[in-house]
């Protein structure tokens, strides 16, 4: 079906107390397709907005009862997805910048040419539908039932039907026996303890169980009347706990099919996972609070906000000149710059190197499209944010200082007395990224360059030319470099007792003393992604605190064939499930609740406790598949939008998609080129 032929089949609310000629036109535009009703005021105007959303309002200025710049300014407030025509035989430009200013969408005169009028109305039909995706306001088809079922990007009926019902099944299901048992084991500070997994197990008493611990930390108890009639309190049992774990279980179900198939606004499903941990009493309301303000959280919310910063002073660009400077076209920007950046990120910041990169990209996208006389290239944008993203990620194992999961897993090795140095983690670690990073261009290169409408595109010299309009250096680009720097210092080196949070907001009142930004610019972050990551570190201090990311973690392992127990085989398993369970929670809550089961493993089995740990270290990195597991997809996702039509360029099933793949061919570069291949040469 032509595009036009959909517009034209649009709603218009045509707004005119002329009688003869609102009827007159109100015919004209039903002979042209479109569904008209009309209305002879703007009280009557505001009820039919309010009861049935019309795509288009065609508003008269001059009107009883009220005014058209009122009824505009009503329209915009409840519904401001609504588009408002402004057609009017009282035309002046006192009228038309208040019309402006209210966010009219066009300002005609009467008389009014039919074909212009028309044409205004299609493309006001046309800028509704960006409209909704600006505002987060769903479609529903709702012409067939599989149409309504699916629905559009965050609002999927049948997907939230499934996920209910799953949920249901989660929360109804019997506890596993093994679960009860693994809840209800003791501590005995041996080697082989069956919790050594727990994520408090370092806090534990000799002879307290998880359960035990749990019902503890989380202020549960249960009320029971003994013999002599006395009401006491006891801790919940193993199976008591384990129907808690269930609970975390569907929650964790539930949130990653919501956001991996977008059935809800991405923040609505963070604060749904809150809202479940509440009603089911997994924690107090104080502690899902606490698990919601993690320093991961306050570090995406302070990086999205520097880089707006660093954006309003044009040194974003300047940046971008410098890193991308050797970026001539797709191909030196797969297999160059890609590698490149990936070293980059196992001694800095990824988190940061997304966020200065990315905005400059999406420079480079709108200018490729405005030369070439197109309005979108969705293969361009994600090539090249998904590229930038998935080589970031892989950037963790190159260092010690690409990540708190790294540190986390070097204090699990203290412990055993096998914790490598600074030069000992680059040996093993470094000749994995720029590999990987190849791998990841090649596999861009052949899935989308012939998909990429653009063609002749020179990265650098996009980036060069919009440098070139900024001129010399100001005093605020300056200053904003000098911030930078030192955030990036204290992330080095201060990390532990600042954390990553810490420099950013430091580097955020800086700029704010400066008046380089102020809160507006603040505001206009994505705070649903920050809501997002949020979420997600909930969802990991539930899942760990429970005992369920224990119990996953032991579950898998019980189930090894003896050629993965031990060895490069353990070093392996330990890898797949480190990197699968990654992309749901956070990598250092990853490596927290797995480490301390698989470097135990790999003594008892008489493996290098070493090689295990790094390995389930390095497979933390590929959290590739969905955008809660990592602050780099968090970020890349909210920067990939479309600045004109608000619509985003790459979506929750861009990153599944192609977030797979890269992941299974991480797995493979891991496991051939660095477990099985160079790390026999270097031993252990």
């Amino acid at each position: 079906m032509p595009e036009n032929e959909e517009v034209r089949r649009g709603k218009i609310l045509l707004v005119d107390d002329e009688d003869r000629f609102r009827r007159n036109l109100a015919d004209r535009l039903a002979m042209r397709g479109f569904q008209v009703e009309d209305v002879a005021d703007g009280e009557e105007a505001i009820r039919a907005v309010r009861l049935r959303k019309p795509d288009v309002v065609l508003l008269d200025l001059r009107m009883p009862k009220m005014m058209g710049e009122e009824v505009l300014g009503e329209i915009k407030r409840i519904a401001p997805e609504v588009q408002v025509v402004i057609l009017t035989g009282h035309a002046s430009i006192q009228t038309a910048t208040t019309t402006g200013r209210l966010d009219a969408f066009a300002y005609l005169e009467k008389p009014c040419e039919t074909g212009e009028l028309i044409s205004t109305l299609e493309a006001a039909c046309r800028e509704k539908t960006y409209a909704m995706a600006r505002h987060e306001i769903p479609r529903v088809d709702s012409r067939s039932l599989w149409g309504w079922l699916w629905g559009n990007h965050n609002l999927r009926p049948g997907v939230l039907i499934i996920g209910a019902v799953v949920f249901a099944a989660m929360v109804l299901m019997p506890v596993p026996q093994s679960m009860v048992d693994l809840l209800g084991a003791e501590k005995t500070g041996s080697l082989g303890d069956a919790n050594a997994g727990y994520s408090a197990y370092g806090k534990m008493e000799e002879g307290e169980t998880v359960a035990h611990y749990y019902s503890s930390y989380a202020r549960r108890s249960v009320e029971e009347t003994g013999q002599d009639g006395k009401v006491v309190e006891r801790t919940l049992t193993p199976r008591e706990t384990g129907h808690t774990a269930m609970v975390m279980l569907g929650i964790l179900l539930v949130a990653a099919l919501f956001w991996a198939t977008g059935a809800l606004p991405i923040g609505i499903t963070a604060m749904l996972v809150g809202v479940l941990m509440y009603l089911f009493g997994v924690f107090p309301p104080n502690l899902v609070a606490k698990a919601y303000a993690k320093d991961a959280v306050i570090f995406i919310m302070g990086i999205l906000a520097l880089a707006a910063g660093i954006a309003r002073t044009g040194l974003d660009r300047r940046i971008g000149l410098l890193l991308l400077g050797t970026s001539r076209s797709p191909t030196s920007f797969l297999f160059i710059f890609l590698p490149l950046l990936a070293v980059s990120a196992s001694f800095l910041s990824e988190h940061a190197l997304v966020a200065f990169i990315a905005p400059i990209l999406m420079v480079v996208y709108m200018s490729a499209i405005k030369s070439a006389g197109l309005t979108k290239d969705r293969s361009l944008a994600v090539m090249m944010i998904l590229a930038i993203c998935f080589a970031a990620n892989q950037g963790g194992p190159g260092s010690p200082a690409a990540g708190g999961r790294n540190a986390v897993m070097i204090g699990i090795l203290s412990d055993y007395g096998v914790a490598p140095s600074f030069g000992e983690w680059v040996k093993y670690g470094l000749p994995f990224v720029p590999v990987m990073a190849l791998v990841i261009g090649g596999y861009f290169y052949l899935r989308l360059r012939r998909k990429i409408k653009v063609k002749d595109l020179d990265i650098a010299a996009i980036v060069k030319r919009e440098s070139s309009r900024l001129g010399k250096m100001t005093r605020a680009e300056y200053i904003t470099a000098a911030v930078l720097v030192g955030v990036i210092v204290l992330w080095i080196v201060a990390s532990d007792s600042l954390g990553m949070g810490g420099p950013v907001l430091m580097g955020l009142v800086v700029l704010a003393v400066f008046r380089i930004i102020g809160w507006r610019d603040i505001n206009k972050i994505s705070w649903d992604v920050v809501a997002l990551y949020a979420g997600a570190c909930a969802m990991g201090v539930g899942l760990a605190y429970t005992g369920a990311a224990l119990w996953i973690a032991s579950s898998f392992v019980s189930i090894l064939p003896d050629f993965l127990s031990h060895g490069s085989g353990l070093a392996i398993a330990s890898s797949f499930f480190t990197g699968v369970l990654t992309n749901f929670m956070s990598d250092g809550a990853t490596v927290s609740a797995l480490g301390p089961i698989t470097v135990p493993m790999a003594s008892i089995s008489g493996t290098d406790p070493l090689m295990v740990g790094l390995a389930t270290a390095f497979a933390s990195s590929f959290a590739n598949c969905l955008i809660i597991g990592t602050p780099n997809n968090a970020i890349a996702y909210s920067l990939a939008k479309d600045p004109k039509t608000g619509e985003q360029l790459v979506t929750l099933g861009d990153f599944f998609k192609h977030g797979v793949i890269v992941t299974l061919l991480a797995f493979a570069v891991l496991w051939g080129w660095t477990i099985l291949g160079y790390w026999q040469w270097i031993g252990f």
